[in-house]
C-alpha cells in the first residue's frame, strides 16, 4: 500500500510550491486603504519634466529620494554578477582547505550519490551560493526589502514584493523550461535538427550551424525560453561536450543568446519584450512578420556566417564522438511526444494565467509518472533557480522606471535604438519595452527603434533577456569558473553589431 501511493506523494511535493506561487500571484491581497502607493506613479513626476535630462532625474530624485537607494542597490547587484566567477573560485579554495584540514580521502565511500564529499564546508557552500548568477538578484532583494522596511515601513515592503510585483513571467519560464527539457520534446527537436545536420554529413559543424539557426526561429512558436532550453541542451550534447577552445565556447554562447533574443520576433506572443508592447501598440503577427521577421532571419544568418568563417578551421576539424547504439534504440512512442506537445502548447496558450499553466503542469507531472518508462527525470532544480533569478530581477526592475522612462523619452530614432541596446545590457529587455509604452507620443519609427534595440541587445549579458539564465544554467558546467560576464559580452558583441546592421540599415 505504501508503494502504491508513493508517486502521488512525490507529485504533490514537486508541485506544491508551484501551486502556492500561482495562487498567491493570482489572488494577492489588496493593499491597505491608507497605504501610500509604492513605487510612485510616473505621472507624479510630471511637474519636474525638463528638456535637460540631468535636471529631470535630479528633480525626480528630490521628489522621491528612495529612488536613489533602490537604483544603488540594483547597481550593486549588477556589479555582483561581474565578480561571481571570482567568488566561486574562493568557494573552491575554501572547500579544498576544509577537506585538507579534515583529511578526508577522496574515496567513493566518502562521497554522496552526486560524487561530492559528504563532509562539506559551511563557508564554502555559502560562497558557492553568493557566486551563483541565478541567486544574486534574489540575495540583493533582501537588501532592497530591508531598505523599504526602514524608509517606508513593513506593510509597504510586503505589499510591493508580495502583491505589486507580477511574477507571471518567472513562473512561466520555470514551467516551460521543465517541459522543454523532457526526453520526448528533446528527442523530437533533436530529430528535426539531425535532419538538417545530415545535409552537412552530421559533423559537429553541421550540428552547430543547425542548432544556432533553427532553434532561435522555433522560439517564435514555442516561446524563447523553450527554444533556449532545447538549443542549450542540444549544444551541450552535440558541441560543448567535444571540448572546443574557450574562445569558441564564448563565441557560441554569445551567438546563441543574441539569436534567441531576436528569433522570437516573428510572432507577437513568443518574445517577452514584444509581449509587453503588442497589445498596447496593436502589433499582430502580420505586423511582426513584415516589420521584424525578415530583419531577424537575416541577422541570424549573417551572424552565424560571420562566426562560421572566423572559426572555420576549428569547427571543421572537430570530430563527433561515437554514437551510443543503446541510446539510439530507446525510442519514445509518438503519442507520448504528442501529449507533451499538447502540454507545451497549453502552457504557451495560458502564458498570462499562472493558475492555469501551473495546474496544467501538475497534470503533466501525473502523466510523466504514468509513462515513466519513456521519460527522463523531470528536472526542476535549474528551472526553479532561473525563476528565482527572474523574480529577483523584476522586483528590482520595478523600481527603476523613474530614470529609464525619461532616458527613453529624450532620445531620437537612432539614439533610442542605441540607448535601448545599452540599457538592455543592464536591465531585462522586457522592462525596457514596457516602460516605452508609458512614454506618450511615440511614433511608429520610435516604437520600432526601441523594440528592435531591446531585442538586439538581448545577448550582451545574462540579465538582458529572460531566457538567458536558462541557457547559462545549462551550459555553465563547460566553463571551469562559470561563464564570465566579460567573456559573454565579447562573444556577443560581433553578432549584436551584425543584428543592429540588419535592423537599422537593411
Amino acid at each position: 500500500m505504501f508503494m502504491a501511493f508513493s508517486w502521488p506523494r512525490r507529485l504533490a511535493t514537486r508541485g506544491f510550491l508551484l501551486l502556492v506561487l500561482g495562487v498567491v500571484s493570482a489572488f494577492g491581497a489588496a493593499a491597505p486603504a491608507d497605504l501610500p502607493e509604492f513605487p510612485r506613479p510616473l505621472s507624479d513626476y510630471d511637474t519636474v519634466q525638463s528638456a535637460d535630462l540631468g535636471a529631470t532625474l535630479a528633480g525626480r530624485a528630490r521628489i522621491e529620494p528612495f529612488n536613489l537607494i533602490a537604483s544603488l542597490i540594483f547597481l550593486l547587484a549588477i556589479l555582483h554578477t561581474f565578480v561571481s566567477a571570482r567568488i566561486r573560485h574562493w568557494a573552491h579554495v575554501v572547500e579544498e582547505r576544509h577537506l585538507a584540514r579534515r583529511k578526508l580521502p577522496p574515496r567513493a565511500s566518502d562521497r554522496n550519490e552526486d560524487g561530492q564529499p559528504d563532509e562539506v564546508s559551511f563557508w564554502g557552500q555559502t560562497l558557492h551560493f553568493f557566486g551563483e548568477i541565478e541567486a544574486i538578484f534574489g540575495i540583493w532583494v533582501l537588501a532592497l526589502a530591508g531598505a523599504i522596511v526602514w524608509f517606508k515601513g513593513t506593510d509597504t515592503a510586503i505589499h510591493y514584493i508580495a502583491d505589486k510585483v507580477n511574477y507571471t513571467e518567472p513562473m512561466f519560464v520555470v514551467i516551460i523550461m521543465a517541459l522543454a527539457s523532457t526526453r520526448p520534446v528533446l528527442r523530437l527537436a533533436e530529430r528535426c535538427m539531425r535532419a538538417v545536420a545530415q545535409l552537412g554529413g552530421g559533423r559537429p559543424v553541421a550540428w552547430w550551424l543547425s542548432i544556432l539557426t533553427i532553434a532561435p526561429l522555433l522560439g517564435s512558436l514555442i516561446t524563447e525560453p523553450a527554444a533556449m532550453t532545447i538549443a542549450a541542451l542540444l549544444l551541450a550534447k552535440q558541441f560543448f561536450a567535444l571540448n572546443p577552445t574557450p574562445r569558441l565556447k564564448y563565441a557560441t554562447i554569445g551567438l546563441l543568446f543574441v539569436n534567441i533574443s531576436i528569433g522570437g520576433t516573428l510572432t507577437h506572443f513568443a518574445a517577452p519584450p514584444v509581449l509587453m508592447v503588442a497589445a498596447a501598440w496593436g502589433w499582430d503577427m502580420k505586423y511582426m512578420l513584415t516589420h521584424f521577421g525578415w530583419h531577424a532571419v537575416t541577422g541570424i544568418v549573417l551572424a552565424n556566417a560571420a562566426y562560421l568563417l572566423m572559426f572555420r578551421r576549428e569547427l571543421l576539424a572537430m570530430k563527433a564522438k561515437p554514437v551510443d547504439a543503446a541510446a539510439t534504440e530507446d525510442r519514445v512512442p509518438w503519442w507520448v511526444t504528442f501529449v507533451h506537445l499538447l502540454f507545451l502548447g497549453f502552457t504557451v496558450w495560458m502564458a498570462h494565467h499562472p493558475v492555469m499553466f501551473v495546474g496544467g503542469f501538475l497534470f503533466f507531472l501525473a502523466f510523466a509518472q504514468a509513462t515513466a518508462h519513456h521519460q527522463s527525470r523531470v528536472e526542476l532544480k535549474s528551472p526553479l533557480l532561473v525563476g528565482f533569478f527572474l523574480a529577483g530581477l523584476v522586483i528590482h526592475g520595478g523600481l527603476q522606471g523613474w530614470w529609464i522612462q525619461p532616458v527613453l523619452g529624450s532620445l531620437g530614432e537612432v539614439p533610442l535604438f542605441v540607448g535601448a541596446i545599452v540599457l538592455t545590457a543592464f536591465n531585462d529587455n522586457a522592462l525596457i519595452t514596457y516602460l516605452a509604452t508609458l512614454v506618450p507620443g511615440f511614433s511608429e519609427e520610435l516604437k520600432f527603434a526601441v523594440v528592435s534595440g531591446a531585442v538586439t541587445g538581448g545577448g550582451l549579458t545574462v540579465i538582458a533577456n529572460a531566457p538567458n539564465p536558462a541557457g547559462q544554467s545549462i551550459l555553465q558546467r563547460f566553463f571551469p569558473d562559470g561563464v564570465s560576464p566579460l567573456g559573454l559580452l565579447l562573444g556577443a558583441l560581433l553578432p549584436t553589431l551584425i543584428v543592429a546592421f540588419s535592423f537599422m540599415v537593411l
